[in-house]
């Protein structure tokens, strides 16, 4: 081979065990649209199924892919020895972090134990996963309108 073949990562899947519902906490946390949704298979448990959420066409971010895991163990964080440690998390740049802190628990969010950053809050989504939520300047000032009122 000569070079690179071309390539996009174009989303992320998340393990889940109740994958509509999960994708219905980010769309509501973030604010952005289920775009597909698929219920259960034949002869599986009514939480089976996947579900996708995309950002609005005037935001950038990635899919999101939330698939169901029939032998899903919720995940520990921060890590923790014989336990399912969480492989992967969302990073989430905000403007006002303990404005979006509060939309995050109110749209269903945990405040972990642990906050190993004082600019920076580890939240848990309803299955467990941890997320990152970070302030970045450049969403602040007095042209930005929050989106989370």
């Amino acid at each position: 081979m000569v070079g690179r073949p071309t390539m996009a990562v174009t989303s992320v899947t998340i393990g889940a065990p109740d994958p509509r519902d999960l994708a219905a906490f980010y769309a509501r946390l973030l604010g952005w649209p289920v775009t597909a949704s698929e219920p259960a298979r034949p002869g599986m448990p009514p939480e089976d199924g996947w579900a996708q959420i995309r950002p609005p066409a005037d935001q950038t971010g990635p899919t999101l892919n939330f698939e169901y895991e029939a032998k899903f163990t919720r995940p520990v964080w921060p890590a923790a020895d014989a336990a399912q440690n969480a492989t992967q998390h969302l990073d989430i740049a905000v403007g006002d972090l303990d404005e979006t802190v509060r939309w995050a628990i109110e749209a269903g969010a945990i405040l972990a134990d642990v906050q190993p950053q004082k600019d920076v809050r580890v939240m848990l989504d309803p299955a467990g996963h941890p997320f990152c939520l970070f302030e970045d300047e450049s969403m602040t000032g007095p042209d930005q309108q929050s989106e989370l009122a």
